[in-house]
């Protein structure tokens, strides 16, 4: 990104992609065919990737799939549990939102209460009425260049999906300027996978996806910034249901 120009490129490819990280096409009737109702079965995923079998039951438990039923719109994200009664995922997963579907691994919904959005980063907090199934602990340190990770979510709206790959470098965010910097991930992310959890292999939480380039690298919004915006409640507006 020596030009402006190519900075130009890559910020109109991450949009690009942010964006179509979570939305699909216009709502057809009754649902689009690659998006999975609440109400069938979960499918076992076949790697723990880089966690312990304690690890992975813990993240599989607090990740938690999300469906914005918006007004003219449906889209697909992923989140995870902060505590009891609260989640963690990204501004554009739960925008223009009439409804938002939760879901857990096993299968069981989730009432959503209320949605928060940060306007610095692509962030945002769910208050749920029902209780979430276990919550992770997050990192008191941003992962080092080199580390390996496993991104674990919902790519599709489909079944739970754990990947793993090492984190290749720290830059300024491409797309909240204001934001200072996030990592750059060679973990394989989808549309869908959008507020992922990005874990250690201890099972802590490090990150929250929120974009991906043609390249397929995966864009980081790094702990640090959470854990920032998570102690400022004045970082978090209450969002309003869409209207039309």
């Amino acid at each position: 990104m020596r030009t402006r120009t190519g900075r130009a490129v890559l910020v109109a490819t991450l949009l690009l992609l942010t964006g179509g990280c979570s939305m699909l096409p216009g709502m057809p009737a009754p649902v689009p065919t690659d998006v999975v109702p609440t109400d069938l079965p979960q499918q076992t995923p076949t790697s723990s990737g880089n966690l312990s079998p304690d690890g992975f039951d813990a993240a599989q438990r607090m990740a938690v799939r999300i469906r914005n039923i918006g007004c003219g719109t449906l889209s697909t994200g992923s989140g995870f549990a902060l505590d009891d009664h609260t989640l963690v995922t990204n501004r554009h997963v739960v925008s223009d939102s009439s409804t938002l579907q939760l879901s857990t691994y096993d299968g069981r919904d989730i009432t959503a209460a209320a949605a928060s959005t940060a306007a610095l980063a692509d962030l945002a907090v769910v208050r749920t009425d029902d209780a979430l199934p276990a919550a992770p602990e997050l990192a008191e340190a941003d992962p080092a260049l080199g580390d390996l990770v496993t991104v674990v979510g919902y790519p599709l709206g489909r079944a739970l999906t754990v990947t793993t790959g090492h984190v290749l470098a720290s830059q300024t965010d491409p797309l909240n300027a204001n934001l200072g910097a996030v990592l750059v991930t060679d973990a394989p992310v989808e549309h869908g996978s959008s507020g992922s959890a990005v874990l250690d292999s201890e099972g802590r939480v490090v990150g929250v996806v929120y974009a991906k380039d043609l390249n397929g690298h995966s864009f980081v919004v790094p702990v640090s910034t959470l854990r920032s915006m998570l102690d400022d409640e004045a970082s978090f507006t209450p969002t309003a249901p869409c209207s039309g």
